[in-house]
């Protein structure tokens, strides 16, 4: 998928996943949809018990395609090679990003996604080792707030993204925040 066409449908809330069983890519946009407000994001004590132990260390951006391959290697995955490369050429592009968590230098957990202006796209999140796949998330949320940006989106609501604020909103006001989110001028990378 050529990187304009995938920014375009972010812009105008769709993104795609590859089919089970098939060679064909499905294009979403869910009503209701899930997000994460920065504002409302909520870290469980025990999860800031283990990211105040600095049990793992997190980087930005410095091995996205460990992460992406990571996040594919699961019995049903939406991430075909189709999928894969659109992505990495995102990244190339400064379109996409990942988040490392990592144990003793190894990468044990992370997630990726997309980001246009002020609006990041959570795509997928895997781990090897408890919590850590959380302790990415929060890093994240983290850098996206310092970073002035509007808006998490999650793609769906899982009993998982709800223990940490993740809610429900109607595309109608989705398509108002994304609009919005997408016209801030913020960046994503580390401020020189």
């Amino acid at each position: 998928i050529r990187p304009a066409v995938l920014i375009a449908a972010y812009r105008a809330g769709m993104f795609p996943m590859a089919m089970d069983d098939s060679d064909e890519l499905g294009w979403f946009s869910p009503d209701p949809r899930g997000i994460i407000p920065l504002d409302g994001f909520h870290v469980p004590k025990s999860l800031q018990r283990v990211i105040r132990s600095s049990r793992f260390s997190v980087t930005f951006d410095e091995d996205f395609s460990h992460v992406l391959k990571a996040c594919a290697n699961r019995e049903s995955t939406w991430i075909d090679d189709t999928i894969h490369d659109s992505y990495i050429a995102l990244f190339e592009r400064g379109y996409a990003h990942s988040v490392e968590a990592r144990l003793e230098g190894e990468i044990v957990g992370g997630l990726y996604g997309v980001s246009i202006g002020g609006a990041f796209f959570g795509e997928s999140m895997f781990h090897t080792a408890r919590d850590a796949s959380k302790v990415a998330l929060a890093a994240l949320v983290d850098r996206l707030k310092e970073r002035g940006y509007g808006l998490l989106d999650t793609q769906w609501l899982t009993p998982h993204l709800a223990t940490f604020g993740g809610v429900e909103i109607s595309r109608r006001q989705y398509m108002t925040l994304l609009d919005h989110a997408c016209d801030l001028e913020v960046t994503f990378d580390d401020v020189a």
